[in-house]
């Protein structure tokens, strides 16, 4: 078995690195500080072809693997953290589960101006009633002359203050068969977007308001029945989100690291202190262990969506190791790590956002130990 990654993919990440640091790197404190989608950015990733990379190169992606777009996100994020969010958006989450089941007329409506920066898709899943239990949505789809009639609300909706389109999940009847999804343009009639709201984080989220929202039958994505295609896309959402927790973790690691290598304290420097030296021996570990979970995660899936059992099992592992190895590097910081001077700080808001996002990791361990014991076990009361 090679746990080293091919001479094209470390030449790959070698090209992402050198355009990362000479691109992306200047500005990337204030990057992070603004709430803003940085759509000059995205234009600059689009030209360097790292939106869309393991999509099919008909639909316009660059014809590349999963495991290209988990090297492109940590290279990128290694420099700049919040411009891997751009990565994330235009390669995995929501815009991979509609290059995965768009007809073509959706896809040549849509995807020329997603895949050229210019604009992103938002998600609408999560509803007042309806968190981890997403099975209980009830944002409804009624079908009418010529297309749907959409009500109901979704709250932390991913690019929601600035997504042109949205990927909505919605319900067409009764149970789990009943749930599928739509897309619905920004200024679709009947939909009304609230006012900005903030994560810890820093990143904005506004309610989306459904009233009688009309979409028409070409908007239809997924019908009734389309929920287990739309979670198995979903399931690429958490490769994306473990690889930029496991890689913000890693840019606190290396600022730590140049800290302790140049701060003095009672004479010498702290990396010369034991306890300070079993901090960062931990952490290597850790983030060793995780790379090596996600990466199986990645592999495995390169002729098809990846498995929820891995996906799941890398999404744990890299939010606890991201969120650990971050809150361990701002401590060995202190007040340097804790102060907005530093994105240690910032990357320590991010994992703990993502500890909770696309699946909070106690409900992975529900999934994780149901595969352990073969069965499913029912949480509902």
């Amino acid at each position: 078995m090679d746990f080293n990654l091919t001479s094209e993919q470390i030449a790959f990440a070698d090209s992402v690195a050198r355009f990362a640091e000479k691109e992306l790197a200047p500005g990337a404190l204030e990057r992070a500080h603004s709430p803003k989608y940085p759509w000059d950015i995205a234009k600059k990733i689009s030209a360097q072809g790292l939106l869309g990379i393991a999509f099919p190169e008909k639909d316009g992606g660059m014809g590349g693997s999963l495991m290209d777009s988990v090297i492109a996100i940590q290279e990128v994020a290694l420099h700049c953290p919040k411009s891997a969010d751009i990565i994330q958006a235009g390669n995995f989450g929501a815009i991979r589960t509609f290059v995965e089941y768009a007809s073509p007329a959706q896809k040549e409506k849509y995807l020329p101006n997603l895949l050229a920066g210019n604009t992103i898709l938002g998600l609408g899943m999560s509803e007042p009633g309806a968190g981890s239990a997403v099975t209980e949505l009830a944002t409804s789809a009624k079908k009418v002359d010529g297309g749907f009639l959409i009500n109901g609300s979704k709250i932390f909706s991913t690019h929601s203050p600035e997504a042109s389109v949205f990927l909505v999940y919605v319900r067409f009847g009764p149970g789990l068969e009943g749930i599928g999804s739509v897309l619905v343009d920004r200024d679709a009639p009947g939909l009304k977007i609230g006012q900005p709201n903030s994560f810890m984080s820093g990143e904005e989220w506004s309610q989306l308001y459904f009233d009688d929202c009309f979409v028409p039958d070409e908007c239809l994505l997924l019908g009734p029945g389309g929920f287990k295609k739309q979670i198995a896309g979903f399931n690429v959402e958490r490769i994306g989100n473990s690889s930029r927790s496991l890689a913000l973790g890693r840019y606190a690691f290396n600022k730590a690291k140049e800290y302790a290598t140049v701060r003095k304290q009672f004479g010498k420097l702290i990396c010369e202190f034991q306890g300070i030296q079993w901090k960062f021996a931990e952490m290597a570990v850790k983030l060793d262990a995780a790379q090596l979970m996600l990466y199986k995660a990645a592999i495995n899936a390169q002729d098809s969506l990846p498995s929820a059992y891995e996906t799941t099992a890398a999404k744990l592992i890299c939010n606890t190791t991201g969120f650990e190895v971050a809150n361990e590097a701002l401590q060995i910081m202190g007040a340097t790590g804790y102060s907005q001077e530093t994105l240690v700080e910032y990357c320590v808001r991010r994992t703990r956002g993502w500890m909770i996002a696309g699946g909070s990791i106690e409900i992975l361990k529900n999934r994780l130990a149901e595969e352990v014991f073969d069965r499913r076990f029912n949480q509902r009361g």
